[in-house]
């Protein structure tokens, strides 16, 4: 049985990769049991931009302000005097991480302007990483600024990027674009070689005994993949770039799903966060029994049978289901009761 798949030029043994966190990629060590139970590739923590200004300012402000916004809450890193995970540490990471492991080793940045990054790109380059993930994130509050301007800045920071550097190039998306297949197309026209959809943006919460505000950190649940596995599905086929699921992929089956929506590849994370790194053992053992049953051979054969260029009703992906699900849901007698209790 064949789970080879490629991503971003790489030949991957599988589709699973473990996605960007902290707590799974800053361990060496947990890097070669991933690999030992069977990550095909790892993308690393990512390098945030605001380190990059504590590198060259030292200026405290720049880390804790607002960072409850980001993907991976700066307010849960230590101080700047034991900061441990800065762009030189970054990059000793990376090299450290090709001496041990034989999987391919993705590096990750994340920020809103285009500041250091294509010079910290090159250094990555350097250091030997096999691909760049490109994580920007930027919430536009200026009411005089426009979405293009907002869409510009992205394709700025990938221009400026993918010329600078040869590595292959991923961006990890959010959704909240007006038109997601027309940003998809223009990021693809700027020499982007993958898209990563899609980001989940960890918001803030309100304390309502300390009446303050707070970060709030929730795994994704297995729900959580409806959203990129639509997008995907929408996408495959449509443009030269490969596509990777993230956020709700949690076992075999959500694994599958993704690949047949037109997915090249999976990143695990809050399930590996919940069960531990074996989990990626269990997940492809479900793959393969599943491969197995269903009489497939290879991951290739499946990749894209159900997007939405090839499946029986292409419209079930866009608004034709809308009226559907609407009429064939029937709440639970528990839904019916909670809400008689809140809304009288």
């Amino acid at each position: 049985m064949d789970l080879t798949t490629t991503y971003l030029g790489l030949e991957l043994r599988s589709p699973l990769i473990v996605g960007a966190c902290a707590p799974l990629t800053e361990d060496i060590d947990n890097l070669v049991r991933m690999e030992e139970a069977g990550a095909a590739a790892v993308v690393l923590h990512s390098l945030f931009e605001e380190q990059l200004r504590q590198d060259r300012f030292e200026l405290h402000h720049y880390l804790t302000q607002g960072t409850e916004s980001f993907a991976e809450a700066l307010t849960y890193f230590p101080e700047p005097e034991i900061f441990h995970v800065g762009p030189e540490v970054y990059l000793e990471h990376i090299r450290r991480a090709k001496q041990k492991v034989d999987m391919p080793i993705i590096a990750s940045l994340n920020g809103s302007t285009l500041g250091g990054w294509t010079e910290y790109a090159k250094y990555i380059e350097q250091a030997g990483a096999d691909a760049l993930e490109l994580n920007i994130y930027t919430v536009p509050t200026a009411m005089n600024r426009t979405g293009a301007e907002v869409e510009q800045e992205y394709l700025d920071i990938v221009r400026s990027v993918t010329s600078a550097v040869d590595l292959p190039i991923a961006i990890k998306l959010s959704p909240y674009f007006s038109n997601l297949a027309n940003m998809a197309k223009r990021l693809t026209d700027a020499g982007v070689n993958g898209l990563v959809l899609f980001n989940r943006f960890y918001q803030p919460d309100i304390n309502l005994e300390a009446l303050e505000v707070q970060p709030n950190v929730l795994l994704s649940t297995p729900q959580d993949m409806r959203l990129p596995l639509r997008w995907i599905a929408i996408l495959y086929g449509s443009l030269p770039v490969d596509l990777a699921a993230t956020s709700g992929v949690h076992n075999s089956l959500d694994v599958l799903k993704m690949l047949m929506a037109g997915a090249n590849a999976t990143m695990l994370v809050s399930a590996l966060l919940r069960h531990g790194v074996g989990h990626i053992r269990r997940i492809e053992q479900g793959i393969k029994h599943w491969m197995t049953e269903h009489e497939y051979e290879s991951i290739k054969q499946l990749q894209g049978s159900m997007s939405q260029t090839r499946c029986p009703d292409p419209s079930a992906f866009e608004r034709a289901q809308y009226m559907q699900a609407l009429q064939t849901y029937q709440p639970e007698e528990a839904e019916i009761h909670e809400a008689s209790y809140y809304y009288g």
